[in-house]
């Protein structure tokens, strides 16, 4: 009989202060988004990090999501929790190499580019890692309007990727600054 075993770190001992306080400004389960990412963080040392709190709008409902993204050493973290059906929460946390991640891309929209200080408006985070991949198939067609014949099929595969996108609007300035920060330092360390 195989018995059910559940970890319980010392979230205080795993996750440094300030990022579980961010987790619980969120007020977006806190405790279980940091029971989920100390586990997976586990003995590691953390980098740096970042939070994104962000709620959609589906007709009347309102849905809201918390990322957690953590550099370690060797490895990304990505914690993910989204409001399920019936009341529950779904919790995903991913632990992705860096030496598997292909490419990390860092996208900057600035105002007033030509200022001495042009101010940060949005960022865009893109991390490709290739660990899934796309199939997007259709049929294959020609140039000739009358022709009936099959051209057999048509495609592109391509690697699943994570996109964080923050913007000095929706989630302040401190905040898109710490993404790009991250991104910069997730860059150098790939």
């Amino acid at each position: 009989m195989m018995r059910s075993v559940t970890i319980h770190p010392d979230l205080s001992r795993v996750l440094p202060a300030e990022l579980l306080e961010e987790i619980a400004d969120c007020g977006f389960y806190p405790h279980l988004v940091s029971q989920a990412l100390a586990g997976a963080v586990g003995r590691r040392g953390i980098r740096s990090y970042v939070v994104h709190h962000e709620a959609t709008f589906s007709g009347h409902e309102v849905h809201r999501h918390i990322t957690v993204l953590v550099l370690l050493e060797d490895a990304l973290i990505i914690c993910h929790a989204d409001e399920g059906e019936h009341g529950r929460a779904i919790v995903t946390t991913e632990l992705v190499r860096l030496t598997s991640i292909d490419s990390v891309m860092l996208t900057q929209s600035v105002a007033d580019p030509a200022a001495k200080s042009p101010g940060l408006a949005e960022a865009w985070l893109t991390v490709i890692w290739g660990a899934t991949r796309r199939l997007e198939v259709a049929p294959a067609s020609c140039d000739d309007p009358t022709c009936d014949a099959d051209h057999g099929y048509t495609g592109i595969a391509a690697a699943d990727d994570y996109v964080l996108r923050m913007s000095r609007d929706a989630d302040g300035s401190a905040n898109t600054g710490k993404l790009v920060e991250f991104g910069t330092l997730l860059q150098g360390a790939v």
